[in-house]
């Protein structure tokens, strides 16, 4: 297959990112001031965003309502050239949002997710873009989705051979993913979601291998990232050093660098580890949820 003309298929979380950003230290119980901004949000569609702006040809599997929020959330994925058609537009319901509240220093004080329409992507909904993953080049499914589409993604990954990679979303979703992840190829995760599976860092990573997933990638903030292949020790990459604005869609652009990479070499998971780390660190210095100015020359001068 031509991977430069065959999509990548994401499917998952879309929905409206609220950031309010506190002006001092947060006083609970008080009326606290803020700054406010409003981006288009989700995990999968990040990550979708960041791939289409890097010039690659993605297809986003999601739900909306519609509302003003879901007309503006298909908008703008048309316009940075997500294609939108598998989404799925729900009537007489509101689009799902996430809010953020940050510190004065950008790190993240609380998030509030209120996603009830991505529960709707079930084997049944899923049934619809079911030529779609078919045909595509990678397929990247987050921990937002609900727990019966997992065993149809990891069933359709074991008889294609289509890499899938799983995108964790938040330590209480880990519970989404069955016991057997057979099919699974990459799973992207932060230290507290490696932490749902055993406290022990490398009894984690045993465990996850044991359960059928081939690569195991943990981002550890500013720490870097550790990267766990069956029969290797883990290795450690190190985090670019930069001015951080704002850590909101970091965790996404890594999951997109490391999917872009694994475009070109699907088993070269230390050259996606690298891509991934550079493109989180370029997303760290603004406040939106992608960078604004991210352009194929990103890949080309990599």
């Amino acid at each position: 297959m031509n991977t430069s003309a065959a999509p990548i298929a994401c499917i998952g979380g879309l929905n409206i990112d609220r950031k309010l950003r506190l002006l001092s230290n947060s006083l609970h119980g008080s009326s606290n001031p803020c700054e406010s901004h409003e981006t288009p949000g989700g995990v999968v569609r990040n990550v979708a965003e960041n791939l289409a702006r890097l010039g690659l040809p993605v297809a986003l599997v999601a739900a909306v309502g519609d509302d003003a929020g879901g007309r503006m959330l298909l908008e703008q994925a048309a316009q940075v050239g997500i294609d939108t058609r598998a989404v799925i537009r729900l009537r007489r319901h509101a689009s799902d949002s996430y809010t953020a509240v940050l510190a004065p220093d950008g790190s993240l004080e609380l998030g509030l997710a209120s996603m009830p329409l991505v529960e709707s992507l079930n084997p049944w909904a899923l049934a619809a873009s079911k030529a779609l993953r078919a045909g595509a080049a990678l397929v990247v499914a987050d921990g937002n989705l609900p727990t019966d589409a997992w065993p149809l993604l990891l069933g359709e990954a074991r008889a294609s051979g289509i890499p899938l990679v799983g995108v964790a979303v938040s330590e209480a979703k880990m519970e989404r993913l069955p016991e057997r992840l057979d099919g699974l190829h990459l799973l992207v995760m932060n230290a507290g979601e490696l932490a749902t599976i055993a406290a022990d860092a490398n009894e984690a990573f045993d465990a996850l291998h044991a359960r059928g997933v081939g690569c195991v990638l943990v981002s550890k903030g500013a720490d870097g990232l550790l990267l766990s292949t069956p029969g290797r020790a883990p290795r450690h990459w190190p985090a670019p050093q930069v001015h951080v604005v704002d850590v909101t869609g970091a965790g996404d652009a890594l999951s997109a660098g490391v999917c872009a990479s694994l475009l070109r070499a699907p088993d070269d998971f230390d050259a996606a580890a690298r891509l991934g780390l550079d493109l989180a660190a370029l997303t760290l210095q603004t406040e939106d949820s992608v960078h604004p100015e991210l352009t194929p020359r990103f890949l080309e001068e990599r």
